[in-house]
């Protein structure tokens, strides 16, 4: 017999004018938080923020869940209609939780499997950018294992083709966890060993000295929408976890002192990298621009942070978008799917 779908939409949704589903008041929403990545804490404080507002949003059954092994059982036994992720990093970011999702056959917020596993991946990143023409700086990716001893050889080479100075990065973190910048050779060695402890596998990227920038795209009514331009200013050398989470310790400048024309290249790249990692409802992409006027993609966030100091509400509320009207477009990108946009009508099951 042929399995019959059916539609996961019915019952909690209802189509606008515009064509797009919206949510019911009270639909039964579960926003997913915690985990065991190195970012865990920034999501705990994500999620708490998501989840209020929501509730101040006037949704009536809104349940705060930690993500755990009892994670599928739990989103059955509560009967979930549609997940809001605010997980970070490793098995948030990277289409764990995404495939799970899929195969309970929740709608959940935000990136796809495909694109979130590529964006968690800041090799895999840069080389469908490199692909698609998109600037990006020189790097090498390799695994290193701390306990084999240095090889002098190798980090000679390693010296010669990035040079000095040159970002370390662990391959599958974000919010700089495990990041190190290396100014002088000497440094190199303890800068991998510290990658190495968020997984084996690293990359080493040329350092480039400039503006800091980021830039966010949110579905707003099905369409990708580009946020202002931040600029970040660290007091502690570079944006490192510390800069980024503690309150003064970054200057942070919106709209970026840039000219007119450097803004809108600038956008206009977030948006095609948005397009071209295959990213839906969500993304933040990190940027430098040099003294030359050149600028470079450093890497991409799929679910981007949604603390009291985090970047895209910062942006949001600068082109007049308030906290918990930008927590209602990024929910609604469960049931705005890409799918969903080009018909610009209620799904059909057969």
């Amino acid at each position: 017999m042929p399995l019959v779908q059916t539609n996961p939409f019915e019952g909690w949704t209802n189509p606008a004018t515009h064509g797009l589903l919206q949510i019911n008041p009270s639909a039964r929403i579960a926003v997913l938080y915690g985990g065991a990545s190195s970012e865990r804490e920034v999501s705990l404080r994500s999620g708490k923020n998501c989840y209020d507002a929501l509730l101040r949003l006037g949704y009536t059954h809104v349940k705060l869940i930690e993500v755990d092994k009892h994670l599928p059982q739990v989103l059955l036994d509560l009967n979930v209609q549609v997940a809001f992720l605010a997980v970070h990093g490793e098995q948030g970011e990277d289409g764990a939780i995404q495939g799970l999702l899929e195969i309970l056959g929740i709608p959940y917020t935000g990136n796809r499997i495909q694109a979130s596993a590529i964006t968690m991946d800041k090799d895999l990143t840069k080389r469908v950018l490199k692909a698609g023409g998109h600037p990006v700086l020189a790097s090498k990716t390799f695994y290193w294992n701390p306990e084999e001893g240095a090889d002098f050889h190798f980090i000679e080479s390693l010296l010669k083709e990035i040079g000095l100075p040159m970002m370390v990065k662990p391959l599958q973190t974000g919010s700089s966890v495990g990041m190190s910048k290396v100014e002088h050779a000497d440094e190199l060695v303890d800068a991998l060993d510290l990658a190495a402890e968020h997984g084996g596998k690293i990359m080493v990227e040329r350092f480039a000295k400039g503006k800091d920038l980021t830039v966010g795209v949110v579905n707003i009514d099905g369409v990708p929408t580009v946020t202002p331009i931040l600029e970040l200013r660290p007091k502690t050398g570079w944006y490192d976890t510390k800069a980024k989470y503690t309150k003064g310790l970054t200057d942070f400048i919106l709209p970026a002192e840039l000219t007119p024309e450097a803004t809108k290249a600038i956008q206009d790249e977030a948006l095609a990298v948005h397009e071209t990692l295959g990213c839906h409802g969500v993304s933040r992409t990190d940027f430098v621009t040099t003294e030359a006027g050149d600028f470079y993609i450093l890497e991409v966030n799929s679910i981007p942070g949604m603390t009291d100091l985090s970047d895209l509400p910062a942006q949001c509320n600068a082109m007049g978008i308030a906290y918990d009207t930008l927590v209602n477009h990024v929910l609604h990108t469960a049931v705005q799917t890409p799918e969903h946009i080009a018909k610009r009508q209620t799904p059909s099951f057969a």
